[in-house]
């Protein structure tokens, strides 16, 4: 079927192709152009839909999907990624013209409990910078205005950072979020400034040598300690993304800072942005 498709892509028995025939030139075809968390995200939601495999796609109703969504037994984020594997092969399924309507547009799924984050509070803030001279208090202010994973920043090097231009670029886990240019806020300029001048491998560097992030994970704690504070590293990104928010951001500008992609299709595709957009956003945090 794969074969048959390459040959002539919108030559297949539409009546007869199965959900595990859909899914494999999905797979082949559409998969490629997702991250790869998302990629394995979807292939083992897939396997929850293993009661349907062998049936033809077309005859698939929307109670049969949400069958696989509410039988799954597993918690809001794989009930989750079964609606969104529906959404894709229905997606590719009408591009064929196997279907003519979605079904996955009327599925349902568990929603995301809220957060249990808890941002740092102006007043934290501020004691960070009191104590900005203190070891690897520094990184934690970089955290907060750049909004960095604890990986991301770790795994950023020498190269990734232009101080000419005011930037530092890196990034994983989406294709969103890779490679993302972050503007260096003006506060936290000289603290980079002085990780640079030390010479190491990565920007973050112990005695020489790149940081670990469970050995990160100790000298946070120790921080956390001794300011009476209690935070998780990933609470700086919430951190960032908040005060932008707050203080009027515009919301494609904090996406691309973030690496998140817009929810509204008109921000994702036709809101470009410049360097210039992106530090006057950065710089919106005055505290």
């Amino acid at each position: 079927m794969l074969a048959q498709y390459n040959t002539n892509p919108w030559d297949v028995d539409r009546a007869k192709i199965t959900l595990g025939g859909l899914f494999d030139l999905w797979k082949e075809k559409k998969a490629p152009k997702l991250g790869k968390a998302n990629q394995d995200s979807l292939r083992a939601a897939f396997k929850h839909c293993s009661a349907l495999w062998n049936r033809p796609y077309k005859e698939i109703k929307a109670f049969e999907m949400q069958d696989t969504i509410d039988g799954c037994g597993r918690s809001y984020a794989t009930q989750g990624a079964i609606k969104n594997l529906w959404t894709h092969l229905d997606k590719f399924a009408l591009e064929l013209d196997i279907i003519t309507r979605c079904y996955s547009d009327l599925l349902t799924s568990t929603a995301a409990p809220p957060t249990s984050r808890t941002v740092f509070t102006p007043g934290e803030v501020q004691t960070l910078w009191e104590h900005a001279g203190e070891p690897w208090v520094d990184t934690v202010l970089i955290f907060v205005y750049s909004g960095w994973r604890i990986s991301e920043l770790l795994a950023l090097t020498p190269e990734d950072v232009d101080l000419e231009a005011g930037t530092m670029k890196g990034g994983t886990k989406t294709a969103a979020g890779k490679n993302r240019v972050i503007p260096i806020h003006s506060k936290i300029r000289p603290l980079v400034e002085v990780r640079l001048a030390e010479g190491g491998p990565r920007l973050i560097c112990y005695e020489g040598k790149p940081v670990p992030v469970t050995t990160y994970r100790l000298f946070w704690r120790d921080i956390m300690k001794r300011l009476k504070m209690s935070h998780v590293p990933h609470e700086c990104r919430h951190t960032f993304e908040t005060r932008l928010d707050s203080a009027g951001g515009n919301r494609r500008c904090i996406d691309l800072l973030m690496g998140h992609v817009s929810k509204d299709t008109g921000n994702r595709v036709y809101n470009h942005k410049t360097l210039a957009e992106l530090q006057a956003t950065v710089e919106l945090l005055t505290i």
